[in-house]
């Protein structure tokens, strides 16, 4: 059964909504990659934030940065959304959303304002920083009572947040779902990432011999996913989808790639397709040693080093809970209309290929996707305790 991805909104440090982030993307644009300081002790650190106000929620007991990034992402698309409710009825509208901060920065405050005050402050409610927060912001926003939940499954949290949701439209159980995901920086991520020495002080370098680390960023990417193509935009769907979980360390991969390729393979199945018909793959490509040695064996392993692909992370930081679904997206712009030149996004780094990984067809700005469709795109995401996930989009002719 196919599922339509037929509105989408986004914001991070590319921008907001569709055109902007498309433009910045395809431009190779990282200027939002900005050095912070007062993250980490002592440690000026490039971060991938959203600059300028976000819209105040409409429920302020449900207020966190996590569900303002949110309510940016869907106010962008709300028209679609309520045509929705409309068409199929509340009950019909699920909610499936990934992150792994939920609140958790307005939580640490009030926790750090009650030690020094032994009361917490006001504006404090222990349910921001619940991991189901998200999901129960828009469905309390949007007055919906049909499956309403978050996953929580570090960085493939939003993937199979997609995932998910179109297994619920298997089911028959919701006529739409809005999935995707959303994170914020926080303090407890950048400390606890600098605290495994895997955060470089420079922008990240992915599959280069000098990478050293990662950058974090923060983001939201909601589709709203139905069984019927798009009436008014393009006919892109969720054609496959594959997950597996190898387990071989709690933070770091399978050094040979096991779970990632097997869940490349279980994408391509689930889709009914071979290596050779995919036109670009979106790599997790974190920069990180371990990631991108394990990334690029399974990659070459499945493909060979003919496959045009690239990691978005240097223009957005990684998102983590939101990055699945995120660099899902940044495919889903490069089908869409938005992409009339059939750009591909460009792989920033030093150009210093690490000769002990085999090698990949990085994206250096030459590369295009074909004229016409179907086309194929691939997007990888990887997460601690060996939690895999691939998602493959397409057109629809």
């Amino acid at each position: 059964m196919s599922a339509y991805l037929n509105a989408l909104g986004l914001v991070c440090a590319l921008g907001r909504g569709q055109q902007e982030v498309a433009r910045r993307l395809f431009a190779g644009d990282a200027s939002g990659m900005q050095p912070s300081a007062g993250w980490v002790a002592e440690r000026v650190l490039p971060v991938g934030a959203v600059s300028g106000e976000l819209p105040a929620v409409p429920l302020p007991e449900q207020h966190s940065r996590n569900n303002q990034l949110l309510y940016c992402a869907a106010l962008q698309i709300e028209p679609a959304i309520r045509d929705a409710i409309a068409r199929f009825g509340a009950a019909r509208v699920a909610v499936v959303l990934g992150t792994s901060t939920s609140g958790i920065a307005e939580a640490s405050a009030g926790i750090a304002h009650y030690l020094h005050t032994q009361q917490f402050p006001d504006d404090y409610h222990y349910a921001q920083q619940e991991l189901s927060a998200p999901a129960s912001f828009v469905a309390d926003w949007l007055q919906l009572s049909g499956p309403a939940y978050v996953i929580s499954t570090a960085c493939t949290s939003s993937a199979r947040a997609l995932l998910s949701a179109r297994r619920l439209l298997d089911l028959g159980l919701c006529d739409a779902v809005l999935c995707g995901g959303v994170d914020s920086l926080c303090g407890l991520t950048l400390n606890g990432f600098s605290a495994l020495e895997a955060v470089s002080a420079e922008r990240c370098k992915p599959f280069s011999a000098n990478r050293d680390g990662i950058n974090i960023g923060e983001g939201a990417a909601l589709f709203l996913m139905t069984r019927e193509a798009n009436r008014d935009g393009p006919g892109i769907a969720l054609l496959g989808a594959g997950a597996s979980s190898d387990a071989h360390h709690i933070s770091a991969p399978d050094p040979q790639g096991t779970g990632a390729r097997l869940a490349m393979d279980k994408a391509l199945r689930s889709a009914g397709l071979r290596p050779h018909d995919i036109d670009y793959l979106n790599l997790h490509g974190t920069a990180t040693l371990h990631n991108d040695a394990m990334e690029s064996l399974a990659v070459h392993g499945l493909f060979g080093a003919e496959l045009a692909c690239s990691s978005s992370k240097p223009m957005t930081g990684h998102t983590l809970g939101a990055a699945g679904a995120l660099e899902a997206a940044f495919c889903w712009l490069a089908l869409s209309p938005h992409n009339a030149e059939r750009l591909l996004p460009p792989h920033l780094w030093d150009g210093q290929g690490d000769p002990a990984l085999p090698p990949l067809a990085l994206v250096d700005g030459t590369q295009r996707l074909p004229a016409s469709g179907p086309r194929y795109l691939m997007s990888n995401s990887f997460a601690f305790g060996g939690n895999n996930v691939s998602l493959i989009l397409g057109d629809t002719p």
